[in-house]
Protein backbone atom coordinates (compact mmCIF):
# COMPACT_ATOMS: atom_id res chain seq x y z
CA UNK A 1 0.00 0.00 0.00
CA UNK A 2 1.03 3.31 -0.91
CA UNK A 3 1.06 6.50 0.82
CA UNK A 4 -2.07 8.59 1.64
CA UNK A 5 -1.80 12.43 0.92
CA UNK A 6 -4.01 14.38 2.30
CA UNK A 7 -4.92 17.77 0.15
CA UNK A 8 -6.49 20.78 2.12
CA UNK A 9 -8.36 23.65 1.08
CA UNK A 10 -7.44 25.46 -1.27
CA UNK A 11 -4.81 22.99 -1.76
CA UNK A 12 -3.72 20.61 -4.80
CA UNK A 13 -1.77 17.44 -4.94
CA UNK A 14 -0.87 14.96 -7.40
CA UNK A 15 0.20 11.00 -7.18
CA UNK A 16 1.20 7.84 -8.90
CA UNK A 17 1.91 4.38 -8.52
CA UNK A 18 -0.60 3.12 -5.66
CA UNK A 19 -0.38 6.28 -3.58
CA UNK A 20 -3.35 7.95 -2.82
CA UNK A 21 -5.23 11.24 -2.41
CA UNK A 22 -7.79 12.34 0.46
CA UNK A 23 -9.70 15.66 1.00
CA UNK A 24 -11.92 16.23 3.98
CA UNK A 25 -14.56 18.96 4.40
CA UNK A 26 -16.07 19.20 0.89
CA UNK A 27 -19.34 21.61 1.84
CA UNK A 28 -19.61 24.09 -0.65
CA UNK A 29 -16.20 23.39 -2.36
CA UNK A 30 -15.29 20.92 -4.72
CA UNK A 31 -12.77 18.63 -4.87
CA UNK A 32 -11.81 17.79 -8.31
CA UNK A 33 -9.88 14.74 -9.29
CA UNK A 34 -7.79 14.12 -12.54
CA UNK A 35 -6.60 11.10 -13.53
CA UNK A 36 -4.86 9.31 -16.87
CA UNK A 37 -5.49 6.05 -17.11
CA UNK A 38 -2.21 5.37 -19.09
CA UNK A 39 -0.01 6.84 -17.16
CA UNK A 40 -1.81 6.23 -13.52
CA UNK A 41 -1.23 10.10 -13.01
CA UNK A 42 -3.76 11.12 -10.82
CA UNK A 43 -4.49 15.16 -9.30
CA UNK A 44 -6.62 16.25 -6.53
CA UNK A 45 -8.10 19.56 -6.55
CA UNK A 46 -9.94 21.44 -3.51
CA UNK A 47 -11.73 24.35 -4.65
CA UNK A 48 -12.69 27.09 -2.30
CA UNK A 49 -14.28 29.80 -4.26
CA UNK A 50 -15.43 30.14 -8.70
CA UNK A 51 -13.40 32.98 -9.52
CA UNK A 52 -10.43 34.26 -8.70
CA UNK A 53 -11.34 37.70 -9.44
CA UNK A 54 -13.83 37.36 -6.40
CA UNK A 55 -10.30 38.00 -4.56
CA UNK A 56 -8.56 40.08 -6.79
CA UNK A 57 -5.49 40.12 -4.51
CA UNK A 58 -5.39 36.35 -3.15
CA UNK A 59 -2.42 35.07 -4.82
CA UNK A 60 -3.35 31.40 -4.25
CA UNK A 61 -4.16 30.11 -7.32
CA UNK A 62 -4.87 26.71 -6.24
CA UNK A 63 -7.76 28.65 -3.95
CA UNK A 64 -9.99 29.77 -7.40
CA UNK A 65 -11.80 26.98 -10.38
CA UNK A 66 -10.73 29.14 -12.97
CA UNK A 67 -6.72 29.38 -11.97
CA UNK A 68 -6.22 25.96 -9.88
CA UNK A 69 -7.27 23.44 -12.61
CA UNK A 70 -5.54 24.84 -15.50
CA UNK A 71 -2.27 24.50 -13.13
CA UNK A 72 -3.64 21.06 -12.02
CA UNK A 73 -3.43 20.20 -15.67
CA UNK A 74 0.07 21.80 -16.28
CA UNK A 75 1.36 20.03 -13.39
CA UNK A 76 -0.04 16.98 -14.48
CA UNK A 77 1.44 16.76 -17.50
CA UNK A 78 5.00 17.33 -16.36
CA UNK A 79 4.57 14.16 -14.93
CA UNK A 80 3.48 12.47 -18.16
CA UNK A 81 -0.55 12.67 -18.40
CA UNK A 82 -2.14 14.03 -21.67
CA UNK A 83 -4.98 15.96 -21.64
CA UNK A 84 -6.30 13.67 -24.20
CA UNK A 85 -6.68 11.33 -21.70
CA UNK A 86 -7.35 12.74 -18.85
CA UNK A 87 -10.71 12.34 -17.22
CA UNK A 88 -12.56 13.64 -14.05
CA UNK A 89 -14.18 12.66 -10.87
CA UNK A 90 -16.03 15.64 -8.89
CA UNK A 91 -17.42 16.13 -5.64
CA UNK A 92 -18.76 18.84 -2.96
CA UNK A 93 -20.85 21.70 -4.21
CA UNK A 94 -23.36 21.65 -1.05
CA UNK A 95 -25.72 24.08 0.13
CA UNK A 96 -24.69 23.85 3.81
CA UNK A 97 -26.90 26.80 4.81
CA UNK A 98 -30.91 26.87 4.54
CA UNK A 99 -30.26 30.63 3.91
CA UNK A 100 -26.89 31.11 1.56
CA UNK A 101 -27.77 33.95 -0.70
CA UNK A 102 -24.15 33.48 -2.16
CA UNK A 103 -24.65 30.04 -3.28
CA UNK A 104 -21.14 29.77 -3.35
CA UNK A 105 -21.44 25.50 -4.18
CA UNK A 106 -24.00 26.05 -6.66
CA UNK A 107 -21.47 28.36 -8.33
CA UNK A 108 -18.67 26.27 -7.39
CA UNK A 109 -20.49 23.13 -9.46
CA UNK A 110 -21.13 25.69 -12.25
CA UNK A 111 -17.07 27.23 -12.64
CA UNK A 112 -15.57 24.06 -12.42
CA UNK A 113 -17.92 22.17 -14.78
CA UNK A 114 -17.23 24.98 -17.01
CA UNK A 115 -13.51 25.27 -16.56
CA UNK A 116 -13.02 21.22 -17.46
CA UNK A 117 -15.27 21.73 -20.52
CA UNK A 118 -12.83 24.68 -21.52
CA UNK A 119 -10.00 21.98 -20.81
CA UNK A 120 -10.97 19.69 -23.05
CA UNK A 121 -11.66 17.22 -19.98
CA UNK A 122 -15.31 15.07 -19.56
CA UNK A 123 -16.02 14.42 -16.21
CA UNK A 124 -16.91 11.06 -15.84
CA UNK A 125 -18.87 10.63 -12.47
CA UNK A 126 -19.75 13.11 -9.61
CA UNK A 127 -21.52 13.55 -6.72
CA UNK A 128 -22.33 17.00 -6.04
CA UNK A 129 -24.74 19.50 -4.80
CA UNK A 130 -27.20 18.75 -1.81
CA UNK A 131 -26.68 20.12 1.82
CA UNK A 132 -24.12 17.58 3.19
CA UNK A 133 -20.46 17.55 3.48
CA UNK A 134 -18.39 14.71 1.88
CA UNK A 135 -14.48 13.33 2.04
CA UNK A 136 -13.04 12.40 -1.42
CA UNK A 137 -11.09 9.38 -1.15
CA UNK A 138 -8.87 9.09 -4.80
CA UNK A 139 -7.04 5.97 -5.67
CA UNK A 140 -3.97 6.41 -8.07
CA UNK A 141 -3.95 2.88 -8.67
CA UNK A 142 -7.11 2.78 -10.31
CA UNK A 143 -8.92 5.62 -10.50
CA UNK A 144 -11.49 4.65 -8.00
CA UNK A 145 -12.87 7.78 -6.21
CA UNK A 146 -14.50 6.75 -2.60
CA UNK A 147 -16.77 9.45 -1.15
CA UNK A 148 -17.85 9.40 1.71
CA UNK A 149 -20.61 11.30 4.08
CA UNK A 150 -22.09 10.98 8.14
CA UNK A 151 -25.55 11.47 6.68
CA UNK A 152 -25.16 9.19 3.07
CA UNK A 153 -22.80 7.09 3.86
CA UNK A 154 -19.91 5.59 1.12
CA UNK A 155 -19.80 4.89 -2.43
CA UNK A 156 -17.47 4.61 -5.25
CA UNK A 157 -17.94 7.03 -8.24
Amino acid sequence: MGNLVTVGISDMKIVTGDDMLITYALGSCIGTCLYDSVTGVMGLSHILLPQSSLCPTDRNIQKFADTALKQLVLDMRAKGAAVGRITAKIAGGAQMFLNNSLKIGERNIEAVTNELKILGIKIIASDVGADYGRTMHCHATDGKVLIKSMSKGSRFI
